[in-house]
Order: structure tokens, then sequence, then C-alpha cells
């Protein structure tokens, strides 16, 4: 579950074209045409399953994948299909001899949001290549991943490489919904997916200019916000419409929601989005990018605070932030409200509880109004800045997509990630492939993929593999 990642971009998109371009860079390295065809060949299988909620697809895709594997040689032993309800996760184990360290997790999710055959131009459950794009549904979100990761995997295989330490692919059921299957991986199957660290397929991506359709920007995501919605009710005895009173339920709903409207959070930080303010002032112009510059030098500068708490673009990545997003109130038209609710979203800034924002809307609104959680969120802490996934990240770039300036950054969106971060297994966003701002069509209508990043994708992973896993020397 993402949302496209344009700080720098939508601020200065040909700005950055301009800084990635004065550099001279090679030409992107290709995979072999066998493993070109071999993604494809798994692309488009699983694109041609249903894999949403509910229609028991995901079992079906991890089955082809799994099988997929044993024709590729890897032992019964290390594929590992764990059902939960009606879903399913896979795990596959690519044993190393251990010269390198511990394991590294790979992950992406086999399931799709819902789509509807007569919205779409084209058939969403089937592969479409279409001038220059692969059409369907998960095309982008994220079954491009799940293909690439298992080409890649089963090209290292073939190759006959032994990685210097054990690589596990985890493919979770159900990340668009309630993320059961990741959870049950992390909490009742942890000596399948423990690892060093992760890298997850599902966060963080690459970013192409909308002048040029070159690579400009290569997000790495490491800590995410997380989101709660919490229930705000107003009670009153209530009466007929003819005798209005002082106290009124809605009225006092207004007050508490006019109080939140007017309150900021905290200002907060952390490496990644200081990183993400440095990188993005060092090219945007004016006064944004002055108060990015000043931010990411000292997040206490609170001008530079609040020049970006007022755009919208950024008050996510400074503070938590909460919104009123639904109303109810009242049960008749000529009777006084006996009870008015209001749900508040909340995208809470990793290392800020559940309960401390809780406690904070109480203390906004006053006795009258009751403050519950709509459901527990998981919240989790963000993962170290590790040198060694930067510099993997970078080679992994400068060889799939030459020129793309590699920016940490923090995400306003969960995703599995979150789960094995709270778990505690460091989570690195690492997509592989990349996107205009204007093609980004994922959960929505027609989405799609270039069909020259998603072969680039191939290049990406078999270097970032190879850059981690290298066994030590002897």
């Amino acid at each position: 579950m993402r949302i496209f990642l344009s700080c720098i971009v939508l601020a200065c998109c040909t700005a950055v074209a301009v800084v990635a371009a004065a550099a001279p860079v090679e030409a992107p390295v290709e995979a072999p045409a066998a493993t070109r065809a071999l993604a494809r060949d798994i692309f488009a299988h699983i694109v041609a399953i249903d894999s949403s909620a509910g229609t028991g697809g995901v079992p079906k895709v991890a089955a082809y994948l799994a099988a997929q594997f044993r024709d590729g040689g890897f032992p019964e032993a290390d594929i590992h299909t764990v059902p939960l309800g009606d879903t399913a996760s896979l795990v596959v184990r690519y044993r190393g001899d251990g010269s390198a360290g511990r394991p590294i997790d790979f992950m992406a999710h086999m399931d799709v949001i819902p789509a509807r055959r007569a919205d779409w131009l084209r058939d969403p459950f089937q592969l479409v290549e279409e001038d220059g794009y692969f059409f369907g549904r998960g095309t982008w979100d994220i079954k491009q991943e799940v293909a690439l990761l298992s080409a890649t995997f089963l090209r290292l295989k073939a190759e006959g490489y032994v990685p210097g330490r054990d690589l596990i692919l985890v493919f979770s059921g159900d990340e668009e919904t309630a993320q059961r299957t990741v959870a049950d991986l992390a909490d009742a199957h942890r000596e399948l997916v423990d690892a060093e660290f992760a890298l997850n397929g599902d966060g963080g991506n690459g970013v192409l200019s909308e002048d040029t359709g070159e690579p400009i920007i290569h997000y790495v995501q490491g800590a995410e916000k997380s989101s709660a919605a919490f229930i705000l009710t107003t009670h009153n005895p209530g009466g007929h419409s003819s005798q209005p009173r002082a106290d009124n339920a809605i009225y006092e709903l207004a007050d508490a929601l006019k109080a939140l409207q007017t309150y900021q959070f905290p200002v907060s930080w952390n490496d990644w989005t200081l990183g993400d303010f440095r990188e993005a002032g060092s090219v945007t112009p004016g006064a944004l990018g002055a108060a990015m510059r000043k931010f990411a030098a000292n997040p206490r500068d609170k001008a530079a605070a609040d020049a970006l708490t007022a755009n919208p673009a950024y008050i996510g990545r400074v503070r938590t932030t909460c919104v009123a997003t639904m109303l109810e109130g009242g049960h008749a038209e000529n009777a006084l409200p006996q009870s008015a609710s209001a749900t508040v979203n909340c995208r809470i800034f990793p290392g800020t509880s559940m309960a401390e924002v809780q406690a904070v809307l109480q203390r906004l609104v006053g006795p009258k109004v009751d403050v519950s959680p709509a459901y527990e969120a998981l919240v989790s802490p963000p993962s170290p800045v590790r040198a060694d996934v930067m510099a993997a990240v970078a080679a992994a770039v400068a060889a799939a997509n030459p020129g793309a300036r590699v920016v940490p950054t923090q995400a306003s969106y969960a995703t599995d990630g979150s789960v094995f971060r709270n778990a505690g297994i460091p989570t690195y966003g690492v997509e592989a492939t990349f996107t205009k701002n204007s093609d980004e069509f994922a959960h929505g209508l027609n989405e799609r993929i270039r069909v020259s990043s998603f072969y680039a994708g191939l290049t990406y992973w078999y270097t970032m593999v190879k850059t981690l896993a290298a066994p030590a020397a002897r």
C-alpha cells in the first residue's frame, strides 16, 4: 500500500533533471535474454490471477511460484507455503555459505486491490504490452517486484551462485488489507524469516523526469508513519427540537473539531527525513528550498518547520498529523441530537505511540468528548541507516538506472515493512522500478509500468544481491 513519493519531484522536477544530467553516466547493463523472458512469463502468469481479498487467488499465485522454484533447483525443504485463512504467504530460502553474515529478507506482496473489468480500457487481469507499457492490476503495486525477485533468484541459482549468506524471499498475502500474513510470519514462523535486515520491494521507488523520461531520483525508505483512527463522540439526553438548550451534542463535537483544527503536533525528525530534506533542499529553488536546507541543518528552526508545515506536501514529514475525515450525528430531523461522532485519521510519526496521540486528542477536546481508538494501530520505529545498504542501492541504481540520485526518505503510508520493523528486523524500502509521477496509477484504473523499467529491475536486483551477499574472501 503506497503513495507515490515525490518530495523532490513535485518541487523541482526540472532542476533535479539538470543535476542528474550534469555527471557523465554509463549505459545501463541489460539482463540476459533468457532472464528477461522468464521474468516476463512469471509477470504475465501472476497478473492473470486475481489475487484481491476474498478471491482465493493468493494461494494460486503462491502455488505457481513454488513450482517455479522447485523446477529451478530449490530444495523442497526450502520452499514454504504458509496458509492463513483464505490467503497465504510464500517463503523461499536460498542457502549461502554463511561467510558474509546473517540472512537478508527480500519482501513483496502477492495480493492486489480489486479491479472491475467494466471500468478498465483493458482486461485488468491480463498482462498487456502496449506503447512501451505493461498494463494490468498489480503491474505497479506490486507484482512486478514479485516477478523481478523471483526471476533474479532463479537466475542466480541457474548460474550456480553461492551467496555468502542465506537469502530469503518473503511474499505476503494480504498487505493491502489486514497484513495478517506478514504478522503471522514474524510471530509464529520467525525461524523462516529471521534476518539481519530486510529489503522491501513495496517501499521507496525510482522517479523519472517528466520532461525527458530519464531516471533522476531513487528513494530509499527507512521509516514509515503509522495510520491510526480515533472516534470522537459526544452524548446528550436529547429532547424535542422545539426546546433547544445550550448543551448540544453536535455543537460540542463541532467545538472539539475546531480545537483539533488549530492544533499542531510537535516537530519531529529522524535521519531519514533530515536526509530527504538535505537532498531536496540542494535542488529546490526559492523559499521552499531554503526552508528544507535550514530544517535539515537545524530541525529546531521554528521558521523553517512552519514553512514546511504550511505546505501539504511536506507537513507529514515534520509532524504527526490528525484530521477529521467523517461525521455522523443526530437521529431525527425534529429531535435534539443524543450523540454525534467524528472519525479522525492520524498519521503518527515514528517514535510516537498511539497512546500519546490519544492523550493529546483527549486533552484538546476536553472531558465532554470521548476519544477512543477505532483499531489498534501498528507503530514501528525507524530503521537505522546502514552504509552497506545505501552503498548497495547506489551500485544497483548505477548499473540499472545510471544518473539517478539515491535519496533517503520516510513514507507517510504503511507497508509490511512496518510489521518487520516492529518485530526487530530493520527494513528498507528499495523498490527496483522507476516511473513518472504522471504515470503512477497504483490502486487506480489502467495501472501500468514502463516495459524498460521492468527489465531494468532485473539488473537492479541482481546487482543488489551480489553486492550484499558476496562471499567473504578465503
